[in-house]
This record gives C-alpha cells, sequence and structure tokens, in this order.
C-alpha cells in the first residue's frame, strides 16, 4: 500500500508542481488587478522576503531534514520490532496473558483474566469498526477527488484513510488537505466541490457509520471521546490522538467487567433472600 501510495505521489508531483506554478502566476494577476491593484514592486518584495526567510533559516531547514532521516530510520527499526512481536502475540497471546496475570495475588487473578479478554474484545470490535468507517471515508472523497480529475487521488485517499482513525475529527482534517490540493491544481470551483463532498461524508459517519459500527462496539460518550482525543494530542501528538480513545475503551470495559463482578459476588445467592424472610417470620 505504501509504495502504490508513493509511486502514485511521485507520477502526481509533475502535473502539480505545474499547476501551483499557474497558480502564483494567477494570483500575481488577481493582485495587480482591481480591485486590489497592488503594484508588482509590492508583489516583489513579499516574494523576496519569503525567499529571505529560506535563506535565513537554512541550518534550521537541514536541521529539521537531518531529524526527518533519523525518524525514518527509528519508524524501520520500530516497524520490524512490531511485526515481530505480533507474530508472537497472535501465537502465544493467550498464554502470555495466563503468565502475566499468574503473578497476581490469587484473588485478583480470574477477575484480571476476564477484564482482559473483555477488554480484548472491546479492542477487536473497535479496530474492525474504524478501519470499515475509514474505508468508507477514504473511497467516497477519493472517488469524488479522482472524478474532478484533482492529481494524487491515491495518495490523497490513503491519507484521509489514516486520518480517520481518530475518530469525529480524523478524517475531516486529513480530508482538508484534498481541499488544498483541489484548490491549487483545479480552481476554486472544484476545492467547494471537493469540501461538498467532504461534509457529506461526515455526515454519513457521524449520523449512520459512527452511532452504529463504532456506538456498538465502544460504549463511551462523545464527550469522553473529544477529550481522549485532546489529551492524546497534547501527551504525544498524532499517535497520542490515534490510540486515545481505543486506550480509554479497553480501560473502560475492564472497569465494568471488574465493578459487574464485584456487584455479582456482593448478591446474595438464589433463594438466601427467601430462606432468611421465612425464617424471622418463625
Amino acid at each position: 500500500m505504501i509504495y502504490g501510495v508513493v509511486q502514485a505521489f511521485l507520477n502526481g508531483l509533475p502535473g502539480l508542481t505545474e499547476n501551483v506554478t499557474t497558480g502564483i502566476s494567477e494570483a500575481k494577476h488577481w493582485l495587480v488587478s482591481p480591485p486590489l491593484n497592488m503594484s508588482q514592486s509590492q508583489i516583489n518584495a513579499v516574494v523576496n522576503n519569503i525567499g529571505k526567510t529560506l535563506t535565513e533559516n537554512q541550518a534550521t531547514i537541514a536541521s529539521g531534514a537531518l531529524t526527518a532521516t533519523t525518524t525514518v530510520t527509528e519508524l524501520v527499526s520500530g516497524l520490524f520490532i512490531v511485526l515481530f512481536t505480533t507474530f508472537f502475540l497472535l501465537r502465544d497471546g493467550a498464554d502470555i496473558w495466563r503468565f502475566l496475570t499468574h503473578l497476581l495475588p490469587r484473588k485478583a487473578i480470574e477477575p484480571v483474566r476476564e477484564a482482559g479478554v473483555q477488554s480484548w474484545k472491546t479492542l477487536h470490535a473497535y479496530v474492525r469498526a474504524t478501519v470499515l468507517v475509514a474505508f468508507v471515508d477514504a473511497f467516497f472523497i477519493g472517488v469524488g477527488v479522482g472524478i474532478l480529475g484533482v492529481p494524487l487521488a491515491l495518495p490523497l485517499a490513503a491519507v484521509i484513510f489514516i486520518g480517520a482513525f481518530v475518530p469525529v475529527v480524523g478524517a475531516f482534517i486529513s480530508g482538508s488537505v484534498a481541499v488544498v490540493v483541489a484548490l491549487v491544481a483545479k480552481g476554486p470551483i472544484a476545492a467547494l466541490i471537493v469540501l461538498a463532498i467532504l461534509v457529506g461524508v461526515q455526515q454519513l459517519e457521524s449520523h449512520i457509520l459512527q452511532p452504529f459500527l463504532l456506538g456498538r462496539a465502544v460504549s463511551l460518550h462523545p464527550l469522553a471521546v473529544i477529550l481522549a482525543i485532546a489529551a492524546g494530542l497534547v501527551i504525544s501528538g498524532i499517535i497520542g490522538a490515534l490510540v486515545a480513545v481505543p486506550l480509554l475503551a479497553v480501560a473502560n470495559t475492564a472497569v465494568r467487567s471488574l465493578a459487574s463482578r464485584k456487584a455479582r459476588k456482593a448478591q446474595p445467592p438464589p433463594g438466601t433472600k427467601d430462606l432468611a424472610i421465612g425464617e424471622s417470620a418463625a
């Protein structure tokens, strides 16, 4: 998937660059024409200031590029660790969980094991529902962008697919990139059409997909979801926003499982209450 997205991006980049150049020329013409009537010298001064800023911050830009290279190396290393770990968790996950819970006090073993199983089911349902919602978002917006002839339709759809893993706001924020590309490449009319498609898909997600799919998988209040995403952004940026809601859902299921088990133990066995009433009457 990554290879296809990168290849599509490289194929569409020359056309996008040409469109950007044309758009800049049209913007200059619009600025010097009525009603703004800006002078060419003013426009050149703005362009020169931008170039001067870039020149003065070359060291910062180079440092950022080096940091990005280091990050890519860490991501590749992390990918292999994730694949290696995932294989053994899939093969021996149940045994690992039993081993970990066996280290707990005897009274806590069974409740924690049950809470873990229920939490895993919640995470499973959440991921399946989120993937389906993200696919629907990316499919409809990507098809709309492709029909309009906006370049980089496949990479844009991939960005929307990944962004949709952040509930409520992810697809809209990542979809705004498609609006910007449509504005640069095809003009304001195409950008407005893409924006309308984006809003329509968001309505479909908010009123149909989220309640029926994610609502059944995760019993969380919308306010809790928004606050979890905000907290994740503050703590760990984009990655924090991605994992905040599933972590909250898993924790919610675990607490509910432990609480319900405690409530069941607190209730008297069936028939005990009737027996006590009979004894007091006697």
